[in-house]
């Protein structure tokens, strides 16, 4: 469908913000924002990026949109919160350029997998699992059993393999070598200004700061364009209920806790 505005569009700032973990339902929002981004042509999109990470595919697909919209000549400015660190940076580092607080928490580059094993306090309740399966390791990660050590090696191998991904999407966004980023993309996390320090921020300073630099990019006016915030979470009547957002932040953080068997881009403090 053509956009009536359109030829406005392409004097406006797009906004768009990625707040709390990313998951199945931050893709969706996100993806569709930045559709609407691309058919509206706005010249330059200021991400805001609030999240300590989450699932390696969601954010590998963000990650992708924001490239492709990059192609169509729109200039992205990623602004770091109060944390943007594991799948936040690697979404974060496909803008053109990164600004954050002297005092974000960001980096915590790395993949984690989590599984439960909880055999003895199956055992101590007398709960057993019988299991039937096609394979040898069709029952990895099972919650009544330890890993084997051909496991354990298999799922190393994986998280690996996930772990280049994250160090090469870096590399290329930073302008670096991968061995560079290897130096550093242990899991440990840094304030803003070490982050500069490392070259995987370029500026510091608040979101206005981030602002002024996609309209700088873009040859907006800095003194009159104002962002238009795109993919807006819509606000149902449960979320007047006082405390409601807290709970479902709560609630996504306990899914992806939980979520065996999955590799995450997540910071766990």
């Amino acid at each position: 469908m053509p956009w009536p505005w359109r030829r406005k569009s392409r004097r406006k700032l797009a906004r768009i913000a990625i707040e709390g973990p990313i998951a199945a339902g931050t893709r969706k929002r996100v993806l569709k924002a930045l559709k609407e981004v691309e058919q509206r042509e706005c010249p330059a999109l200021l991400l805001r990026i609030d999240s300590p990470g989450g699932t390696v595919g969601d954010s590998q697909e963000i990650h992708a949109a924001l490239l492709r919209l990059r192609q169509k000549n729109c200039k992205v400015v990623a602004s770091f919160g109060n944390i943007s660190a594991s799948g936040g940076v690697y979404i974060g580092v496909a803008a053109d350029q990164i600004v954050a607080n002297p005092g974000t928490i960001t980096g915590s580059i790395g993949v984690i997998l989590r599984g439960n094993n909880l055999s003895r306090l199956l055992e101590r309740i007398g709960i057993q699992f019988e299991t039937v399966k096609s394979g040898l390791y069709k029952d990895i990660l099972s919650p009544d059993r330890a890993l084997s050590a051909g496991e354990r090696q298999l799922l190393q191998e994986l998280i690996d393999s996930s772990y280049g991904q994250f160090v090469a999407a870096v590399a290329e966004g930073r302008h670096k070598s991968e061995e560079e980023v290897r130096r550093f993309a242990d899991g440990r996390v840094f304030s803003g200004a070490q982050a500069q320090a490392l070259g995987l921020v370029d500026q510091l300073g608040d979101e206005e700061t981030a602002r002024r630099l996609a309209c700088e990019l873009a040859g907006l006016d800095v003194e009159k364009t104002k962002p238009i915030t795109f993919g807006k979470e819509k606000t149902k009547f449960g979320g007047l209920i006082p405390g409601r957002s807290l709970f479902t932040g709560l609630s996504d953080w306990i899914k992806l806790e939980f979520h065996a068997g999955q590799p995450l881009w997540l910071h766990r403090p």
